[in-house]
């Protein structure tokens, strides 16, 4: 089986705390058209793994924590180097088929994932053998339910195409509060539309704008004293689109929470 990488960070948990919703604005950018998302089919291949493992449920490389309790559920998929870009691809949604094997696909059929895990090179194998996700293969690795929804499972290494789409959510975007002290660390989660962020920054009552640096995934990272006073974000999608969420979250927030500002889009 392919190796994961899983990490997890005890600054991110969600908390059973209702999500609060906040006041938006929302403005596309002359950029943000779907000329910025790769609408043309892509040559890649696939493998699946399975469910038994603890870390396929809690973790992966982008931060979003328990993937089932937090919306992605089982359409997920771990994205080999050249596609994961460092992190920067978490949140993107992708269209997935099964091309070429008429044993194994099943026609007429594609699956929906959104980039949630890393699959990490392994250099001890050729490309064609357990290094498949070396680069430069273009390599999925999907949980074995999306699998088998586009191929037979007794194919593994599959060769499909994928292409970038917009991402469909339910609900706001999410904010993970994490840290502690003057750190601020925020985990960026359910973002629609190019589904990754660029850029963000966060503003308390007694400050101006402050940009934030990208930590890992969509962990996002301010040393900043902003304890007892409302946070409101500004965020950049990968398609140029803004964000502004104010006050989404109040005077009185702690470490572990997490609440709901507005959607890209909405």
């Amino acid at each position: 089986m392919l190796l994961l990488l899983s990490l997890l960070v005890a600054f991110t948990l969600f908390s059973p705390t209702p999500f609060v919703h906040s006041h938006y604005n929302w403005s596309p950018s002359s950029s943000s058209t779907s000329s910025n998302f790769q609408s043309e089919w892509r040559p890649a291949r696939a493998t699946y793994y399975a469910a038994a493992d603890p870390r396929d449920v809690v973790g992966g490389a982008c931060g979003y924590g328990d993937l089932e309790r937090n919306g992605y559920g089982k359409a997920t998929a771990g994205l080999s180097t050249v596609l994961f870009d460092k992190g920067q691809i978490c949140g993107a949604c992708f269209e997935v088929r099964c091309v070429e094997d008429l044993r194994w696909c099943i026609p007429g059929t594609s699956i929906i994932v959104t980039a949630t895990n890393f699959c990490a090179p392994n250099y001890g194998f050729d490309l064609d053998g357990g290094g498949h996700c070396n680069p430069p293969n273009a390599h999925f690795v999907l949980p074995i339910e999306a699998f088998e929804k586009i191929a037979i499972w007794k194919a593994s290494n599959m060769p499909i195409q994928y292409r970038r789409i917009k991402c469909r959510k339910e609900g706001g975007v999410r904010f993970t509060i994490g840290g502690a002290g003057i750190f601020l660390s925020v985990l960026i989660s359910n973002v629609a539309g190019s589904g990754d962020i660029v850029a963000a920054k966060v503003k308390g009552t007694r400050t101006g704008w402050l940009p934030m640096g990208r930590n890992w995934g969509q962990n996002w990272h301010v040393n900043a004293d902003l304890k007892n006073q409302p946070l409101s974000f500004e965020l950049t999608s990968g398609d140029g689109g803004t964000l502004t969420s104010y006050n989404v979250v109040p005077k009185n927030w702690n470490f572990g929470q997490t609440f709901e500002g507005k959607q890209f889009g909405s």
